[in-house]
């Protein structure tokens, strides 16, 4: 069953380099209009939205990057949880 908790370990760890790589795109002029740009947006820019909706910038800063990094750390130390009550049994 260790090979569930990897690939839910993997799949965390790509969303938060994509976020990373957006909020990197971000600084940089003219990022933004290539097709993977388009492709990391269409990806991170929903669960972004939430956060952005809820915190406003201060000033030209924008700080809901940094909450949903936060936020999304909490959530999967929650599906760890949630995996480790559901596979315990099956677990050696």
């Amino acid at each position: 069953m260790d090979i569930v908790f990897e690939l839910v370990s993997w799949g965390f760890y790509a969303y938060y380099l994509l976020i990373f790589i957006y909020i990197i795109m971000s600084w940089i002029p003219q990022a933004r209009e290539s097709a993977v740009a388009y492709a990391i947006a269409r990806l991170v820019e929903p669960y972004l939205s939430v956060f952005r909706s809820i915190i406003p910038p201060i000033g030209m800063i924008d700080i809901s990057p940094i909450v949903a990094l936060i936020a999304l750390r909490f959530v999967e130390q929650g599906v760890y949880a949630i995996l480790k009550w559901v596979l315990g049994p099956f677990m050696l």
